[in-house]
């Protein structure tokens, strides 16, 4: 009976010595797609994508038309399309906006930085409006209108932009966001926003506190309707130039 016991205990032990334990799958880390504004255009998020990628995060910088939100987030929708795996979606400005209208499973988290959150049916104007949040100087002669072939587009006039738009950096770096500067589609300004993102996906949102565009408690208002864990800047609109390392620290916890 002893031998009988120890023969089945010895195959037991064999079994499982034999048998291969499942393991623990490696969490995959997600690609960080940078949505620009208006205004800008890619190389606006230069400094915060040599952050990201120092990190050892895949970053896609993909254009905005700055046509409207609906039609933008379309756009983006087809890039991230071509991502596979989770996505953490980061909008600056209008660029909020957009990812505010983008609708796809994989976005895991989205960021705002100095950025439109709206709420569904709402445009882009409320939180600019002068006579609910006042503060910006985002107005003419700053604001400067020209033609075309949508009818009319809206730019930071160059005479205003340093002050107005990006007044933390250099006259340098300044000069060679005017260079970059593109324009929107002025009725973007009061396209009513779809089905928000953010209602439903955790959100993260950078303040900053010197925002001489969206007026910061604008921006403070739009983040706790999103329940948005909020991260506030001494910074102007531009923060994501201003202080790349600041910006890319609150990407990379919402991409933990």
């Amino acid at each position: 009976m002893k031998h009988t016991l120890l023969a089945v205990l010895g195959a037991a032990a064999t079994a499982l010595a034999g048998s291969t334990v499942p393991a623990t799958a490696a969490p995959v880390t997600p690609t960080v797609v940078l949505v620009h504004g208006a205004f800008a255009d890619t190389t606006s998020w230069d400094g915060v994508a040599a952050h990201l990628r120092a990190g050892g995060y895949q970053v896609v910088v993909p254009d905005n038309p700055l046509r409207g939100p609906g039609n933008d987030a379309a756009a983006i929708e087809r890039v991230l399309a071509d991502i596979d795996g989770p996505i953490v979606l980061v909008g600056h400005s209008y660029g909020g906006a957009v990812i505010t209208n983008v609708d796809n499973p994989d976005v895991m988290a989205l960021v705002y930085v100095a950025a439109f959150a709206p709420a569904p049916g709402e445009p882009m104007f409320f939180a600019i409006n002068p006579l609910q949040f006042p503060g910006s100087r985002l107005l003419p002669p700053a604001l400067s209108l020209k033609a075309s072939e949508s009818g009319l587009d809206g730019y930071v006039h160059p005479a205003y932009f340093h002050e107005v738009f990006a007044q933390d950096v250099s006259a340098a770096t300044a000069a060679d966001m005017i260079a970059h500067q593109k324009s929107i589609a002025a009725l973007a300004n009061i396209e009513p926003s779809g089905p928000a993102a953010w209602s439903d996906t955790p959100s993260w949102f950078v303040v900053s506190a010197d925002d001489r565009v969206i007026p910061p408690a604008a921006q403070r208002l739009m983040a706790a309707r999103a329940g948005a864990r909020t991260t506030e800047l001494a910074a102007s609109h531009a923060s994501l130039v201003s202080q790349p390392g600041a910006v890319a620290a609150v990407i990379e916890q919402a991409a933990q």
